[in-house]
């Protein structure tokens, strides 16, 4: 940037209950879990939640529900980072995601970029960089 540019970033959060982003990302390469922070994990889990609270409440069902370790909860931004074995990543995120629609009544967006959501489709890109769809297994 020359002289007097500046960039200015504003961040803003409507109000209302949201999962933004549910994502897993399955045999990361090492340099990611490095670069995140995390020792080598079989699939990292990608969640934000608006309110950041919920954040909270999605790492602590998540937890519970498989075997998984949560790497970061931050209640200001939403976002929680799990880490397992893909099928224990999966249905932590899958029973986090259910319950806060389910039982907290918290939006879903619709977005085919989105793991374990709506309709309960996952997404898996390919080699070639292609996405397509599974059907996460036993839904």
């Amino acid at each position: 940037m020359e002289g007097s540019e500046r960039l200015r970033v504003i961040q803003e959060y409507v109000p209302g209950k949201q999962v933004t982003l549910a994502h897993i990302i399955r045999n990361p390469k090492g340099d990611l879990c490095q670069k995140v922070g995390i020792d080598r994990a079989g699939a990292i889990g990608i969640m934000t939640i608006t309110p950041g609270e919920g954040a909270i409440i999605a790492a602590d069902i998540a937890s519970k529900s498989s075997a998984v370790n949560v790497e970061f909860v931050d209640r200001f931004t939403g976002c929680v980072i799990l880490t397992g074995e893909v099928a224990s990543v999966e249905n932590a995120l899958s029973t986090a995601v259910n319950s806060l629609k389910d039982a907290l009544g918290f939006f879903l967006p619709r977005s085919p970029l989105h793991n374990v959501c709506h309709g309960y489709r996952a997404v898996r890109c390919r080699q070639d960089n292609a996405v397509e769809g599974l059907k996460v297994a036993g839904r």
